[in-house]
């Protein structure tokens, strides 16, 4: 994390707090407090009250997920049983955390088959764009689409998009219904059709 990104995302004292918090997490990773877990998991729980905005702390939770190396089944753990600001925190680190696809997808999965719109343009990044199936990454597209959050939240949407016939049939299957019952038909369906019809990149 860069000086200006802390500057600009959190306030003076949660920014000293952070910094501290960090050290804390790469001295001692092993490291338990009195309340028998890990003294850096006490601080991921806490960014929220420390880091001033929802922004700073999810910057915050990744920079400690980082710092910290936790393995897979700890991550797993904080998804499972953390708030939707702490699930959100771990998805938007995974791809700094080198978690396997056995472990990383079902947490990536998990996200897309709720509403929690933030959850969803979290679960869509790199760690997405790298690791789910064909399928899988066509439905977390439609997911976007369906509960508005923007595809510019996907990942590598062009590269994935570029050539996907099956895509493109979901998509004007899509369009049909929603000009048949007079809905809108949105300008991100219609960015990512046209996406379809690039050449797929060799």
């Amino acid at each position: 994390m860069t000086i200006p990104q802390m500057e600009s995302r959190i306030p003076a004292p949660g920014r000293a707090w952070l910094v501290a918090a960090l050290d804390a997490a790469r001295e001692h990773r092993g490291a338990a407090s009195p309340a028998g877990l890990p003294a850096w998991e006490l601080r991921f729980a806490e960014a929220g009250r420390r880091c001033g905005t929802d922004e700073g702390a999810d910057l915050a939770r990744v920079q400690l997920l980082e710092a910290a190396r936790p393995d897979a089944a700890t991550v797993v753990r904080l998804y499972r049983q953390g708030t939707a600001a702490e699930r959100r925190a771990v998805l938007l680190a995974l791809p700094r955390l080198s978690l396997p696809p056995a472990d990383g997808l079902p947490l990536v999965e998990d996200a897309l088959r709720t509403n929690d719109t933030r959850l969803v343009a979290a679960a869509v990044g790199p760690y997405a764009a790298e690791h789910l199936d064909a399928h899988a990454w066509r439905h977390a597209v439609l997911k976007c689409l369906f509960t508005s959050v923007p595809v510019a939240s996907v990942a590598d949407l062009a590269r994935r998009a570029a050539g996907d016939g099956e895509l493109a049939r979901m998509l004007r299957g899509q369009e049909a219904e929603r000009t048949a019952a007079g809905r809108t038909v949105p300008g991100d369906l219609r960015l990512v059709l046209a996406l379809t019809r690039e050449a797929a990149s060799l």
